[in-house]
């Protein structure tokens, strides 16, 4: 009857310092309106300006496009000088055909939208087994008759599962989950995917009920009904714990005197003995007490299956900082201006009527709609007088306008319409590279704390798994696997645009000028892109018939330099 928890304190440490600003970072980015978000008690006006919301997608589909769009996602690279290329290439094609099946991409796109929208992502690496099924034929009847139907079978197969926010507990004082004492995850899932874990034997077969609301944990926090029926709250944890619990959880006898154990308890001396007191370990828990599974670390390499990364890094924080906590303050002030011309041209556009209070028929509602009558006591136009507040400032325009800069400013954005109204005629080579080259430097940082924090991480620990517990599919052997990333789609325009000028100032003539189009093709987005530098390449190879004159050339050059020789 036992209750098995971990600290309290991670979620705490969370709630009190990030909940608040995570929540109204949420609403900004969805353009959801709430009271607590008004930047003055009379406003009435609910609009929110999607400038944030353009900041967030174009600073994404960037990271997106530079990992993500060149069709290769990683390379490899083998120290063994025995290993062969093929080995090499078989193993890139089937973890890419592996990812492929199960949707890594997506779950990518997931966690960057989060890191963009709160400054962090995070993802599990789930191992799951599944049925792998395809068509398949089978002779019968000594080869006479074949059988079509489906082959089935049981393989590993490792995902990626985005982890929100509110769902994450960490140490407070680490800075990534390596360094950490351990991480959880705290969220709700459907009480059939606990029971069908159950009876596969992945969890322990016990009672675990239905778990109480909580919304502080749900993925929506702006949900008005949230349903609460046949859901169980799960924590999974990965981390250290004491190895005397963890003995005592896997024989069945944890705190068979104590009502609540907490796996995070320090260590006491009679505890202690000749082996480490702390084990890696896996630890499972359905409701905030319930015992599912608890056991060390299965993984050979004793990694964590869980990677993270920042957007852009906080010293000595987990934490980091998103797009939309940098273009926080303009994205308020850019609203606040908006809300603030709205609310005043509601007052210069709709009728107003001053009137003489004593000179209405009482009981008479004085409401301005066409076709109304309007009884008065005396002449209507002493007794009634149009009232209105003026006219809007035109200069609102320009202030919004001037804000909506600052977001881009302050959050790496580009917008293209804006740059070329800005620039003006000013669209030399000089103007766009000046007014590139800051932005392109920035999303690079964000691009390689993705890739180095988080992508290769992911692709290691995804290939370890499958060597472990697919050694048929993937050989164990030790990979070195190195980022395989471009630019995004603005870097890779503004790259070709310099070799485009470069391009300009030589001849076809020119040895440099065929490796030129050949980069300019490599950057190119169409489907026929390999086609090309295919094409491109076998161009570049001379024909016979020059390889012939060439020699001859060559033989012609050392005759008359050894007569020469021979002369003096």
């Amino acid at each position: 009857n036992s209750s098995i928890i971990l600290s309290d304190e991670w979620a705490d440490f969370v709630e009190a310092n990030y909940y608040s600003s995570w929540d109204e970072f949420y609403r900004l980015w969805r353009g959801l309106w709430a009271s607590e978000d008004k930047t003055r008690d009379s406003e009435r006006s609910r609009i929110i300006t999607p400038a944030l919301q353009q900041a967030v997608e174009s600073n994404v589909s960037e990271i997106e496009e530079a990992t993500f769009g060149h069709g290769k996602l990683f390379d490899i690279r083998d120290d063994m000088v025995d290993q062969e290329t093929q080995d090499i290439q078989y193993l890139r094609n089937k973890l890419t055909e592996d990812f492929q099946k199960q949707r890594v991409r997506a779950a990518c796109s997931e966690v960057l939208i989060n890191a963009a929208v709160y400054g962090t992502g995070v993802a599990e690496i789930v191992l799951e087994e599944v049925k792998e099924m395809a068509p398949a034929t089978e002779p019968a009847m000594g080869g006479e008759v074949e059988l079509v139907g489906v082959r089935t079978v049981d393989r590993p197969v490792v995902k990626m599962k985005p982890i929100q926010m509110k769902n994450f507990r960490i140490d407070p004082v680490a800075t990534c989950v390596n360094s950490a004492h351990g991480v959880a995850i705290d969220e709700f899932v459907p009480a059939h995917y606990v029971q069908q874990l159950q009876e596969s034997g992945v969890y322990r077969d016990c009672y675990v009920g239905t778990a109480a609301q909580d919304e502080d944990i749900e993925p929506n926090p702006e949900l008005d009904v949230v349903p609460y029926e046949n859901k169980v709250r799960l924590l999974k944890y990965f981390g250290l714990v004491p190895r005397h619990l963890l003995k005592k959880a896997q024989e069945g006898d944890l705190a068979e005197d104590e009502e609540v154990v907490d796996l995070l308890a320090p260590a006491d001396e009679e505890d202690k003995d000749d082996e480490s007191y702390w084990v890696e370990a896996i630890v499972v828990i359905a409701n905030e007490g319930v015992l599912l599974k608890a056991e060390e670390s299965p993984y050979m390499m004793q990694d964590r299956p869980v990677v993270a990364f920042q957007w852009d890094v906080v010293p000595g924080l987990f934490w980091g900082r998103g797009v939309c906590e940098k273009g926080y303050n303009s994205q308020k002030a850019l609203d606040a201006e908006i809300r603030a011309r709205i609310d005043a041209l509601a007052l210069t556009i709709h009728p107003m009527l001053a009137m003489d209070a004593t000179r209405i028929p009482r009981g008479h509602v004085p409401k301005v709609v066409p076709g109304k009558m309007i009884l008065t006591n005396g002449n209507p136009r002493e007794v009634l007088q149009e009232f209105n507040f003026g006219n809007v400032n035109q200069i609102t325009f320009a202030q919004a306008a001037e804000l909506q800069k600052m977001v881009y400013q302050s959050t790496g954005a580009v917008d293209g319409a804006e740059m070329a109204t800005s620039m003006g005629g000013n669209n030399k080579t000089g103007a766009v590279s000046m007014a590139l080259g800051p932005l392109i430097k920035r999303q690079k940082r964000t691009l390689v704390a993705f890739q180095e924090n988080f992508w290769m991480p992911f692709v290691e620990k995804a290939a370890w798994r499958y060597m472990q517990f697919d050694p048929d599919n993937y050989p164990v052997k030790d990979y070195k696997f190195v980022v395989s990333s471009t630019l995004g789609t603005m870097g890779r325009e503004y790259e070709v645009s310099q070799l485009v000028q470069l391009m300009q100032t030589m001849g076809p003539e020119s040895p440099l000028y065929n490796p030129l189009v050949m980069s300019v093709v490599e950057h190119m987005d169409t489907e026929n892109r390999e086609e090309l530098l295919a094409t491109l390449e076998k161009a570049s190879q001379p024909t016979p018939e020059q390889q012939e004159a060439q020699q001859k050339a060559q033989q012609l050059q050392e005759r008359t330099q050894m007569a020469q020789i021979s002369v003096f």
